[in-house]
């Protein structure tokens, strides 16, 4: 139930899904002043505006992933997301270049070189939490609805979708608690996370929804033959012969809430840098009208040039 008060709101926003998704669809047509392609950093700077001028945030968090290979997963599961391509040189520029565009804007960046995104975002919402705030996480991700208490929201923005912890559910058959233990059992294909091999989806639900978590099912295996489901005796084998694969991919899974943050107050806006913003408007060849969208998002004022 709720308490009844007012909390502000904490946007956290997941940049590096908008940066590879302006990637992949933006025309490869704008360049900057050095002629590298800058499709990604337009794209990002239309969901960026659209997100300011909609719900013009106080405390607003964007977080980019700067651990693509030195994250502590990595150091427990090698494998971890190694069944991804590496960023194009192109694309590592362009990602800096969002980030310059935030912090002109006045927005706080989190990047960290053992953390991803998914880490400084939880961190962040479980410190804001403790000064009464509300997280709303903007990201379509399926791993951060685990971070989703009673007064939270996960906004997939490009569909227009919102929901809470309740809502999780509908969505991938687990409470937002379960989710980590969920992608411990089935594993996750997008971050080349194994699972238990031969318990898909639809088992991991069923068995969640029995037992209430992992170390409860982990520790009451021997039940597991007698539930009414195809192949339970099958399942019941196989996280016998894979309990600490299991145990592994739920550390894997499970979003660090401990990662350092350089930003350890409310997250609000800060001045923009009017220098800084000019000079990135300049160097990204941006037009009059997306300059003066930036600049009244900022809450400066824009002069044409002559």
């Amino acid at each position: 139930m709720s308490d009844g008060r007012v909390r502000p709101t904490l946007y956290l926003v997941d940049a590096s899904l908008y940066v590879f998704r302006a990637w992949h669809s933006m025309p490869d047509e704008f360049h900057d002043a050095d002629g590298w392609p800058t499709n990604a950093v337009h794209g990002f700077a239309r969901f960026l505006l659209e997100l300011l001028e909609r719900e013009r945030p106080r405390h607003i968090a964007v977080a980019f992933d700067e651990a693509l290979d030195s994250c502590f997963r990595n150091a427990l599961y090698p494998a971890y997301k190694a069944n991804r391509e590496p960023a194009p040189e192109a694309l590592k520029r362009q990602f800096g270049q969002c980030k310059a565009l935030c912090g002109a804007l006045g927005l706080v960046t989190l990047a960290h070189r053992e953390y991803e995104a998914d880490d400084l975002i939880g961190s962040a919402l479980h410190h804001a939490r403790t000064h009464g705030h509300r997280g709303v996480i903007v990201s379509a991700d399926k791993d951060l609805s685990q971070l989703l208490g009673l007064h939270d929201e996960q906004w997939d923005f490009a569909r227009g979708q919102r929901w809470g912890a309740a809502g999780v559910k509908a969505r991938h058959g687990v409470d937002a608690h379960q989710i980590a233990d969920y992608l411990a059992l089935c594993g996750d294909a997008v971050d080349n996370i194994p699972g238990v091999p031969g318990i898909g989806a639809k088992t991991a639900a069923v068995l969640l929804a029995h037992f209430g978590s992992l170390d409860a099912l982990l520790a009451r295996i021997d039940e597991i033959p007698f539930l009414r489901f195809r192949g339970a005796a099958a399942a019941a084998a196989k996280l016998r012969a894979h309990r600490e694969q299991a145990l592994l991919c739920r550390q894997l899974s499970t979003i660090a809430l401990d990662a350092p943050l350089d930003h350890a107050h409310d997250f609000a806006r800060a001045a923009a840098d009017a220098t800084g913003l000019r000079t990135l408007c300049d160097a990204l060849s941006f037009g009059p009208l997306t300059r003066r969208r930036l600049h009244a998002a900022a809450g400066l004022d824009y002069a044409t040039p002559q």
